[in-house]
């Protein structure tokens, strides 16, 4: 974690456990907190942990920077979910109209290519532009970052083992292509890939075209910008996991996010599914 600084963090928080998991790190740390919440977003517990706080809209993004630099913000961490189906149709939603930055952005600056990538590279810009550079997301969580090996009181079985050696160099071809971070394997055969739909719709799919005891491998591009979008997985992942009956997980060490950690671990064991943390070499240890 960093040292204490002279300026503050900005905390740019959309949906979810980890935002808020991100603000207890930054206060760990001492690093006084300027957070902003992303209207209809943001988790309620957020703002106590923060020593400013402000909603801003999710389309507002003349509202966030002028936020972030009234409170001598200059560097910051966007974290949590939006809609990526909100995402890829930012200007039909009457409730949050963008303004002239947002808008600008969307027209000028992505041109005919909107992937989310695109698109978050392009606010980072923006915003760097503005005085205020995006950090590294993990920075203030790596005791949430998925470790190396077995995680779990729960081991591998020889062909979950295998199901993870031979899935791994796959799901870097789907996630090399920016096609998603997940596929799920059983018996060396894909069942499903992730695509814009998300990781809980693909194990919903997986689980309902195959009986049991499938794996799911979960990763980021080698070269995935760390800064936003970083996978990750929570309880509530785990809990589909097993009404789909699924019966491994395997992260990228160090470079996927288990929101809560413990929790998670104890929610896996509970259910008898083994996490696996996989290095650049997929062999199973």
């Amino acid at each position: 974690m960093e040292p204490m600084q002279e300026h503050p963090l900005g905390l740019i928080a959309g949906e979810g456990r980890l935002p808020v998991l991100v603000a207890q790190g930054m206060r760990a740390a001492g690093v006084r907190v300027c957070g902003i919440g992303l209207r209809d977003h943001f988790d309620p517990a957020l703002p106590a942990l923060c020593d400013r706080f402000a909603v801003v809209g999710v389309l507002r993004l003349g509202s966030w920077i002028k936020a972030l630099r009234r409170d001598g913000v200059r560097k910051a961490v966007l974290v949590g979910r939006v809609s990526k189906a909100r995402m890829h149709q930012p200007l039909r939603l009457i409730r949050q109209m963008p303004d002239f930055r947002a808008a600008r952005l969307w027209y000028r600056r992505l041109g005919n290519d909107r992937r989310t990538t695109t698109l978050l590279v392009a606010l980072a810009n923006e915003l760097t532009e503005n005085g205020i550079t995006l950090i590294d997301s993990t920075t203030y969580v790596s005791e949430h970052l998925a470790g190396d090996g077995v995680m779990t009181k729960i081991t591998t079985s020889p062909q979950q083992q295998v199901d993870i050696t031979h899935g791994w160099p796959l799901l870097r071809r789907v996630v090399a292509l920016d096609i998603g971070q997940s596929i799920a394997v059983c018996g060396r055969k894909v069942l499903a890939v992730e695509s814009l739909e998300g990781t809980d719709a693909m194990i919903e799919r997986a689980g309902g075209l195959n009986g049991s005891g499938w794996t799911l491998l979960k990763a980021p591009d080698e070269h995935h910008d760390m800064r936003f979008d970083v996978p990750a997985v929570g309880p509530v992942t785990i809990e589909r996991m097993a009404r789909a009956r699924a019966g491994c997980l395997a992260l990228h060490a160090g470079r996927v996010i288990m929101i809560d950690k413990p929790r998670v671990l104890a929610v896996a064991e509970r259910f008898g599914i083994p996490i696996v943390g996989v290095s650049t070499d997929p062999t199973v240890r």
